[in-house]
């Protein structure tokens, strides 16, 4: 199945193109995402896709700060790139009175993580990064299961605009180091291949 795209009236506000992405029912189980101001609803990702997300999220467990929090499904916002985004993975300090339970501020993230789905993964190599980078986001880390030229993970950091510095790119098997804060080391050879 692939992703499904619902334009929206070029004269809306980002506040209208929220409401609506809020209040809308929108089809169960799936990924429901404004990417470049357009509302983009995607189905759950796949097996494969949830236990790389898993083994990568029980790894940084071990290493962020107690006041830090790991989000699967909360979606982050880039009002200045028309979007609200929902990475794989989202690592942020947990806030105590946040200003909305829909979503977070996108720069309030210290690294986001995506795993390509087949459907979308255009989206994780070109839109995601213009806006994670924009919004200051210190660290992306891409896991592209359907690389052109085989599987490959790469480690974006050092924002400048609305791009990033590759840190690091691998094939599956071999290993990436995520730095300070993190201080980890994440072992690709754990990661199903399709």
């Amino acid at each position: 199945m692939s992703a499904l795209t619902v334009s929206q009236d070029s004269d809306q506000s980002w506040d209208d193109l929220v409401r609506y992405w809020e209040e809308m029912e929108w089809p169960e189980g799936s990924k429901v995402e404004i990417i470049e101001g357009i509302i983009t609803v995607s189905p759950a990702p796949a097996f494969r896709h949830n236990v790389i997300a898993a083994r990568i999220q029980r790894r940084l467990y071990s290493v962020i700060p107690e006041d830090w929090e790991i989000f699967q499904t909360l979606a982050i916002a880039v009002p200045s790139r028309l979007g609200m985004l929902i990475p794989d993975l989202v690592v942020a300090p947990v806030l105590e009175q946040p200003e909305s339970d829909s979503h977070l501020p996108a720069a309030l993230a210290e690294l986001v993580v995506e795993v390509t789905s087949k459907s979308n993964a255009g989206h994780d190599r070109v839109s995601k990064p213009a806006a994670y980078a924009t919004a200051g986001i210190p660290l992306y880390l891409l896991v592209d299961r359907w690389a052109p030229g085989g599987p490959t993970v790469t480690l974006y950091g050092e924002p400048k605009g609305d791009v990033y510095r590759v840190l690091k790119a691998v094939k599956f098997g071999d290993r990436v180091e995520l730095p300070e804060p993190f201080g980890l080391t994440i072992d690709t050879s754990e990661f199903p291949v399709d």
